[in-house]
């Protein structure tokens, strides 16, 4: 009977930091993600679209 509780309560262990260990990965790879948009999106000072044509000039 104890070894059954002992071996119950380590498989709910287990499964604890399994699953939170999954959350920390799953949020570290959103928070990346936001930083690389940041990082290489288009820049808010120069808009890229809605402008003219560009015409080349020789």
């Amino acid at each position: 009977m104890v070894r059954t509780k002992l071996i119950l309560i380590a498989i709910a262990t287990i499964l604890a930091v399994g699953s939170a260990g999954v959350w920390f990965i799953i949020s570290e790879k959103k928070a990346a993600q936001e930083r690389r948009a940041t990082f290489f999106g288009p820049s808010k000072e120069h808009p890229t679209t809605g402008g003219q044509k560009m015409k080349v000039e020789w």
